[in-house]
């Protein structure tokens, strides 16, 4: 299996800035910010690094941390857009900022795969706050995201008025992602793509437990029963584990091994503003017709 990298190029409302010494400058709109990034292990194209604001991570290898305000930055977040989509970014507890913009080149893939279907049916698990439902749901496709987090889930909802989609085929499902899956194999349903972005741990609203090394597979095996010979494609992307893209793309090969289609696994990565040079974000693996 070749690998291949899928690289975030810079847009108008997000770029990487410049990065080294295990750090991170990213533009988000109008407001600049430091977050720590291990893979950074160059020199920074540039020592005179200003920004709002720098997350400072705690002493613990598992997260925690604080963000530090040099300038002022809205609490309630401020609107971005990638494309039709416009969604809001807000400094998060978890050194994020409401969505991940190494994702861009997967939503646009994402597209493309379903570009001659009328109203696809497509699920995105672990959806977060929804900037890659809504950038299916923008070309007519009808959704279903699924999020154990309340707060995400509304998140996301804001994100669908902001840009104009209240509206939209969009069911938005707080529930544990594993269960709902299991579900919908249960109730006989299909679909036409599914995009999966697990975390490395978490919690369900009732207390499950998600551990990605034990319950990845089972996950895939329930997706692939949902996908049939007219689907199109399953995309999962793995952050923050110590895991190979090789590993995940044999798992994604061996439960489409009865469909035809095509396997494939990589990394994602951001292109750098300064230099050009490409910063590792992420695994993937995804089978497409």
């Amino acid at each position: 299996m070749t690998l291949e990298t899928l690289i975030g190029e810079p847009w108008a409302d997000y770029g990487l800035v410049d990065s080294g010494n295990g750090r991170k400058l990213e533009r988000y709109g109008r407001f600049r910010f430091i977050r720590p990034e291990p893979q950074a292990m160059w020199a920074p194209a540039s020592e005179d690094w200003r920004a709002q604001a720098e997350f400072v991570p705690g002493s613990d290898e598992d997260g925690g941390g604080q963000w530090r305000f040099a300038d002022p930055v809205p609490r309630d977040g401020w609107p971005l857009r990638w494309e039709e989509v416009r969604f809001t970014a807000q400094c998060t507890p978890f050194r994020h900022l409401g969505f991940f913009p190494d994702m861009a080149p997967v939503w646009r893939w994402m597209r493309a795969q379903v570009a001659d279907k009328s109203e696809p049916e497509c699920m995105n698990l672990f959806g977060y706050t929804g900037v890659g439902t809504l950038a299916m749901a923008s070309i007519g496709a009808r959704m279903v995201h699924v999020d154990a987090s309340k707060k995400s889930v509304e998140a996301a909802r804001g994100n669908a008025a902001l840009s104009g989609l209240g509206d939209a085929p969009v069911r938005w499902i707080i529930d544990d992602a594993a269960k709902f899956v299991a579900r919908e194999v249960r109730r006989g349903r299909r679909y036409d793509g599914i995009l999966l972005d697990p975390p490395k741990y978490g919690r369900g609203p009732e207390g499950e437990v998600w551990r990605l090394e034990e319950d990845l597979p089972r996950l895939i095996a329930d997706c692939r029963k949902l996908l049939d010979a007219d689907s199109r494609f399953l995309f999962l992307t793995v952050y923050a584990v110590r895991m190979s893209a090789l590993a995940i793309g044999e798992l994604l090969r061996q439960a489409f091994a009865d469909l035809p289609g095509t396997v494939e696994a990589g990394e994602l990565g951001v292109r750098e503003e300064a230099r050009g040079l490409v910063l590792p974000t992420a695994i993937w693996a995804r089978w497409s017709r």
